[in-house]
């Protein structure tokens, strides 16, 4: 589904958030503080909400929410007509605002956004963000910022950067300018350098409760019905960005097919295995095998765990209760955690080295089987 079509905002239009009013509190306690640290690092698992927090409090800082020169130490609020534009107690900008819609079209000046970049040989959108993605932050940092406010970085995700990309960050964090806010988004800090972590005030975000998730997709999804919406939930685990791409690649029918097929084990009916394979061999269902195998990836992630603590796993479908408590006694956890991995390998081949998709999902399921 292009950008075009989606019936979600992306990060930096998206005027809602919810789920994440804590962050929100440690944010304006932080500047209340007088003592704003210069970067963020926005953690938490992929889809909760990150990113769109992290422009959220860009559009704060660029709405005069943050005022002076953070070394100063006297109010950060700026000025009384500043302030009074702003709701107290979050970091809502009113979308019909200036601030607002230039940070949504990319075209705030006081505001960079480092992303991926575009290959200029291949045309194509890089794996990574390179060392003169990064550089550019530091040019745009020594720069005069337009009515001497606030000069914002977003990175989404530092994850991505290389390491020439982080060490140059890393340059930056060490001796940032005078009212310079930098926000990095990971999914993983534990992977980023020591140094960087270091140099940054960590605010992680929690996955979305249940009811959050139902109230977000009962506005973005209006037309789903409320069983549907429940198992968007729980496949999602809390990430409202996970579960409106599983909506749009047809997730909600996959896993009902996947569970289906899993609920036969240890017997499989080679038809309809076959027929389920069989969806992914055309040209133009990259995406579908992507998240099929993603949830077939995920189901085993569950049992596993579950059986590590000695516990039966919760079921996403009533339907599929049945064939959990059976399955757990399939295979050990040693087992279980190879097939895990089997799954994520093959996935991950699959288009390196251009395997064929319908058999990738036959084996997996053989494997699962615990035929040879």
């Amino acid at each position: 589904m292009s950008t075009e079509d989606q019936a979600w905002p992306e990060p930096r239009a998206n005027p809602l958030l919810v789920g994440q009013e804590a962050a929100e509190a440690t944010f304006l306690s932080a500047c209340q503080s007088g003592k704003l640290p210069h970067a963020w690092l926005i953690a938490g698992p992929p889809g909760i909400g990150k990113a769109s927090f992290a422009y959220r409090i860009a559009r704060f800082a660029l709405n005069g929410g943050i005022g002076g020169e953070s070394d100063d130490g006297p109010s950060l609020f700026g000025d009384a007509s500043a302030a009074d534009n702003l709701p107290s107690g979050n970091l809502e900008v009113d979308p019909a605002s200036t601030v607002f819609r230039q940070v949504a079209a990319a075209s705030h000046p006081d505001l960079l956004s480092v992303e991926r970049g575009i290959n200029e040989r291949t045309k194509k959108e890089r794996s990574e963000i390179v060392v003169e993605d990064a550089r550019r932050v530091a040019g745009f940092l020594h720069k005069t910022a337009s009515g001497k406010g606030w000069r914002v970085v977003v990175i989404d995700s530092v994850d991505e950067m290389n390491r020439n990309a982080a060490n140059a960050i890393l340059k930056i964090l060490e001796e940032p300018p005078a009212n310079a806010l930098l926000l990095l988004v990971s999914h993983s800090p534990g992977r980023l350098l020591p140094t960087i972590r270091s140099r940054c005030r960590l605010l992680r975000l929690p996955p979305l409760p249940e009811t959050d998730m139902d109230r977000l997709l009962a506005h973005y999804l209006p037309e789903e019905s409320g069983e549907n919406r429940l198992l968007l939930t729980r496949l999602a685990e809390g990430s409202i960005g996970g579960a409106l791409a599983l909506h749009a690649a047809g997730g909600m029918a996959l896993y009902r097919d996947l569970v289906g097929l899993l609920a036969a084990l240890p017997d499989l009916e080679a038809r309809k295995l076959h027929a389920f394979a069989g969806r992914f061999e055309r040209a133009g269902t990259e995406a579908a095998f992507q998240t099929a195998m993603a949830l077939l990836a995920d189901w085993i992630a569950r049992l596993a765990r579950a059986k590590g603590l000695g516990q039966m796993p919760q079921p996403v479908l009533v339907e599929e209760e049945a064939a959990l408590r059976r399955l757990a006694t399939l295979h050990s956890l040693d087992r279980w955690l190879e097939l895990w991995e089997k799954v994520r390998h093959l996935t991950a081949r699959t288009d390196a080295i251009n395997l064929d998709r319908k058999q990738v999902v036959i084996g997996a399921f053989l494997a699962l089987q615990g035929a040879p």
